[in-house]
């Protein structure tokens, strides 16, 4: 299997990547197996001249140091004891990032279940949702590249989307720099998306070409 890499983050702005990811698959392997699901639902963190960052104004810190490293780093970081994990996106010290809010599971759905303690949509309809279906609790593989980590993306097998929307972003900062920008990408249709009302999902193509 070809795992994405560097080459996918090269030269290209972050918005521009975090649209790229949606139908691509996401991939994380444990003991229990390897769970995947294609990735619906994506936000672009544009660094310190974005408020909603957690690296705006330069903001460097040990907990925030993986957004400061080599594309394809994953930084996980704890929002109300859940956590959520966004994908390093430009060179070292450029810290840019996005934000993996939400997949349609495809393999290793009854572990995701265990996992989660329920099925279907509401099982990984959101960035900490997702991250609890596979499995990941702590900050563990904070600061590990995709290509030598246990979760990675594969690079060939991936679904085009028949739409795509862009909207805010949930839950920022209502003012200040880039607050107001549509960075939140979403297949449209896909009833996995959070907050996808029942009558705008599409069952029978699930938003793909």
């Amino acid at each position: 299997m070809k795992q994405l890499g560097k080459n996918f983050f090269t030269g290209r702005p972050t918005p521009q990547i975090a649209r790229d990811l949606l139908g691509k698959r996401l991939c994380y392997r444990d003991v229990k197996g390897q769970l995947s699901g294609l990735i619906v639902e994506t936000e672009a963190y544009c660094g310190i001249g974005d408020v909603a960052s957690h690296a705006y104004g330069n903001r460097r810190t040990a907990y925030t140091a993986s957004l400061f490293q080599e594309p394809g780093t994953l930084y996980l970081y704890q929002i109300r004891g859940w956590i959520c994990c966004d994908i390093v996106t430009q060179p070292v010290g450029e810290p840019q990032s996005v934000l993996l809010r939400a997949i349609q599971p495809l393999t290793g759905q009854e572990v995701m279940a265990t996992h989660r303690h329920r099925t279907g949509v509401a099982m990984v309809n959101g960035p900490a949702k997702l991250m609890q279906a596979l499995g990941i609790f702590d900050r563990q593989l904070d600061g590990t590249v995709m290509t030598q980590s246990t979760i990675w993306i594969d690079d060939e097998h991936s679904q085009q989307p028949r739409q795509i929307i862009w909207t805010k972003r949930v839950g920022t900062t209502p003012q200040g720099p880039h607050a107001a920008e549509k960075w939140r990408f979403l297949v449209a249709g896909n009833p996995y998306v959070s907050g996808m009302r029942k009558r705008d999902a599409n069952w029978q193509t699930l938003g793909w070409r």
